[in-house]
């Protein structure tokens, strides 16, 4: 039976980190570096400059992962970006990013959209394609300038969404590595969290910016995120005190705590990095799996557990052997 496996991970975060001091000062914003800290967690971000898009963070990451996974572009047969901030309409952000790696062997590759769940999504999709024995090497993306889409002048949005991208590079694999995986979507819920407009004959037709009700989509995410994490849980057939590493969306701190105490996970046990980029939807997971990795926290033979919630709304898990 063939499984899939990770064989390397990578991130990129453009330019020099900006704090909330910063950010507020720059803006004018009615907020302070203390009421963000308490509501969130947030301490800084990283924003790309303009001209500065998606595939261009997904490349940086891209290569990284490649580069820990010991392979070359030529070598992925399968290429997914997970994306809500795409550099166009079409094409399509993977192909653009396939075009940059200079990956000639005609890999497959298209985006996926589903927001802050959209890495899960991905790699939940990489999986079957892997293990239907179709591919065999795949390269899964996260990346956001969620910049791009905020309104400046909220204080409730803007101060908590930043820019990146992550990646891991999925192999075909003898032995189990990604061992369970669920995704769940509720369209009904996509008032709560959403970028109500569109351009129509180059008009902005409705609101182009970021809205989100945030009490809402804290009470929303603590409750899937348990659900999906014992879903998966349950279908590997684990309990939660065999996760090593519960690797959740960096949205909020807050989230991110009373997600690890209905699983029973000690908050040690759960990755955080939203105090160093805050919310980069799609690349959030990626990035904090990354630096995990990197760090020498997370290591070969660990259990991880990686969930993501976004609007749609969208939430899903996948259990993995490290």
């Amino acid at each position: 039976m063939t499984h899939t496996r990770v064989s390397g991970t990578g991130s990129y975060l453009p330019g020099e980190p900006i704090s909330n001091a910063d950010l507020i000062a720059g803006r004018a914003l009615d907020s302070s570096d203390e009421w963000i800290v308490e509501r969130t967690g947030i301490r800084q971000r990283h924003l790309a400059a303009p001209g500065v898009a998606s595939s261009d963070l997904a490349l940086e990451a891209s290569r990284r992962a490649l580069q820990a996974a010991g392979c070359e572009a030529n070598d992925l047969d399968l290429i997914i970006v997970a994306t809500s901030t795409p550099d166009f309409v079409f094409p399509s952000t993977a192909t653009l990013l396939q075009h940059k790696l200079g990956n000639t062997n005609g890999a497959a590759a298209f985006d996926v959209q589903a927001v802050c769940s959209g890495f899960v999504y991905a790699m939940t999709i990489a999986d079957k394609f892997i293990r239907s024995g179709s591919h065999k090497r795949a390269l899964v993306v996260g990346a956001e300038v969620f910049s791009r889409i905020l309104d400046w002048t909220d204080r409730g949005t803007c101060v908590l969404f930043g820019d990146g991208a992550g990646a891991v590079v999925l192999e075909a694999a003898s032995e189990p590595g990604l061992l369970a995986s669920a995704f769940h979507a509720d369209g009904s819920h996509h008032g709560i969290l959403s970028v109500p407009g569109q351009v129509c004959g180059g008009t902005v037709i409705g609101d182009p910016f970021l809205r989100m009700d945030g009490q809402a989509v804290f009470k929303f995410a603590v409750r899937v995120l348990a659900e999906v994490a014992h879903e998966v849980l349950d279908a590997a057939g684990m309990g939660a005190d065999r996760v090593d590493w519960l690797i959740p969306h960096q949205a909020n701190v807050r989230i991110l705590q009373a997600t690890a105490k209905k699983l029973h996970i000690p908050v040690e046990k759960c990755v955080i990095t939203v105090a160093q980029h805050g919310n980069t939807s799609a690349a959030s997971v990626p990035l904090a799996l990354d630096e995990a990795v990197r760090d020498g926290r997370v290591s070969r033979g660990q259990h991880l557990l990686l969930e993501g919630v976004g609007g749609g709304f969208t939430w899903g898990a996948t259990l993995l052997k490290f």
